[in-house]
């Protein structure tokens, strides 16, 4: 088995699932004892949150370069970054260690294409809905057609998270909105949701809604696990 490196804390509300997702996988795959090999360095989340709204991506990358570099040395034999939005600078993680990182955004596309569904809304961050680091890779690699919520749906979205889901706040009141919203996604013809941001699946489950839910995290933790044993 390989060792998993992880670059969590964004928010450790999701890192912490990462590492059930890691285990229950081995569990399941190997049976017995088994458990996940894995490393995790863990930032704190306020500086990310203070740097990401100043607009200061560069600051990010740097985080997480020293991060994955930490992983490496630690012995990890590939990366994962817990969260969605921050793979918009995945590149200062890419360029500077010789293990193989795993993108969220792929291990996502792949799941999609085997549901053979070609149309599919994505909520999260506003960074992760606007920006194209993300859909680029969906639409261009898997062919995918992705909606997103419109621009106040949006703010809504973004705002929630931000707020409340990385603060550990999950409150009806929210669960119920982010469901009028996929609702909505869903009348203008989506065929399942992303759920791109790594807590969203801890407020929202797919017992709430009527299409398919792609949960990113669980996706590429399972993913990471398949590839350690293979």
């Amino acid at each position: 088995m390989k060792t998993i490196g992880l670059i969590g804390g964004m928010s450790w509300e999701s890192s912490k699932l990462y590492y059930e997702f890691l285990n229950t996988k081995a569990k399941d795959i190997l049976g017995g004892s088994h458990s996940a090999k894995c490393i995790m360095v863990s930032v704190d989340f306020a500086d990310i949150e203070r740097f990401t709204f100043k607009g200061d991506w560069e600051a990010i990358g740097e985080l997480m370069k020293q991060a994955a570099i930490q992983l490496e040395r630690a012995g990890a034999d590939i990366i994962l970054l817990c969260t969605n939005t921050i793979h918009l600078v995945s590149h200062y993680i890419t360029e500077n260690v010789s293990i193989p990182f795993m993108h969220i955004a792929t291990t996502t596309g792949e799941s999609i294409k085997k549901s053979d569904l070609k149309k599919v809304a994505l909520l999260g961050t506003k960074f992760t809905m606007e920006k194209d680091f993300y859909t680029k890779t969906l639409m261009h690699d898997f062919d995918l057609n992705i909606l997103i919520p419109d621009t106040n749906d949006r703010h809504v979205v973004h705002a929630i998270i931000y707020n409340e889901l990385v603060k550990g706040q999950f409150t009806n009141s929210s669960k119920h909105k982010i469901i009028e919203i996929i609702n909505e996604l869903q009348n203008q013809g989506a065929q399942g949701v992303i759920l791109g941001c790594t807590e969203l699946p801890i407020l929202i489950s797919e017992s709430d809604i009527s299409i398919p839910i792609f949960d990113t995290g669980k996706i590429h933790a399972h993913t990471a696990m398949e590839w350690s044993i293979n």
